[in-house]
């Protein structure tokens, strides 16, 4: 009797601010490639958490920012062709 997510989401992470390591949870609804990306202001990608395909569920990963500055950053994920940024700040 396990729930199986119906929607796309990205919440968002957990503790924000963070320091040095944050939460990010989200859901995929049907098995599918999925990658997760920090990005910097610039836009710039700066690590690659997941890059896999992954069945449905819901999923949990681990951020350690410890090696980055304090600011503000931006994680993306995308499968099924949608694709959910939301931002998170590192306070060190």
């Amino acid at each position: 009797n396990s729930f199986v997510p119906d929607k796309f989401t990205l919440k968002q992470n957990y503790p924000n601010p963070f320091n040095p390591s944050t939460l990010i949870r989200f859901t995929v609804p049907e098995n599918s490639y999925v990658s997760l990306k920090i990005f910097d202001q610039t836009g710039k990608e700066i690590a690659s958490l997941i890059n896999e395909n992954k069945t449905k569920g819901y999923y949990e990963i681990n951020f350690d920012g410890s090696a980055l500055t304090s600011g503000v950053y931006y994680y993306s994920l995308r499968a099924n062709g949608l694709t959910a940024t939301r931002r998170m700040v590192l306070l060190k």
